[in-house]
């Protein structure tokens, strides 16, 4: 985490979920958790320097934008929540 990587959003993602998991929250819950804490990840990699992954090419110009490792794992929980919402 703070790399400015998927990191940042995946793994405050999965705490959501788990968290919310553990509470006994159904299936759509802890989806909806896990997708709000990518977003706040996602955009949390903003004023961050890359320092690992492609974006760590860019240097000093990657600050300013949000990765776009971490703008895709938001998009995969966004599907998530879709899916299942659609499935219900």
């Amino acid at each position: 985490r703070g790399d400015k990587t998927l990191v940042d959003a995946l793994a405050p993602a999965v705490d959501a979920f788990e968290e919310r998991a553990a509470a006994g929250d159904d299936l759509d819950s802890c989806a909806s958790a896990a997708r709000e804490a990518a977003r706040r990840g996602r955009d949390e990699t903003a004023p961050l320097l890359a320092r690992k992954g492609r974006a760590s090419y860019l240097g000093e110009r990657s600050i300013g934008h949000v990765d776009p490792g971490a703008q895709s794992t938001t998009y995969l929980f966004d599907s998530l929540v879709e899916a299942i919402r659609d499935d219900a």
